[in-house]
């Protein structure tokens, strides 16, 4: 095979393409549902300072902790991103 055909050949593949566009789908996809977590859990926590300020520390506390755990799923979508390529 000649040079100029492997080119052509390579640059007729949309397989690399389509994998880009999947891996962001996929990504786009994950990152929705943490990012709404996320707004109800500070809303809620917000919230719940203003009714009850004597309980503000306790209350953060376990906001930051709701929003690790929930940020953690953004993560594995992301790692799930890179898996996506894994195949081709």
């Amino acid at each position: 095979m000649s040079l100029a055909f492997q080119i052509i050949a390579a640059q007729a593949d949309p397989t690399s393409g389509l994998t880009a566009i999947g891996r962001g789908i996929v990504y786009g996809a994950a990152a929705i549902g943490p990012g709404i977590g996320i707004g109800i859990v500070v809303g809620n926590a917000i919230t719940a300072m203003a009714r009850q300020p004597e309980a503000a520390g306790m209350v953060r506390t376990t906001m930051f902790l709701g929003i690790a755990f929930t940020e953690a799923l953004a993560l594995f979508g992301f790692v799930l991103s890179f898996i996506v390529k894994g195949g081709g």
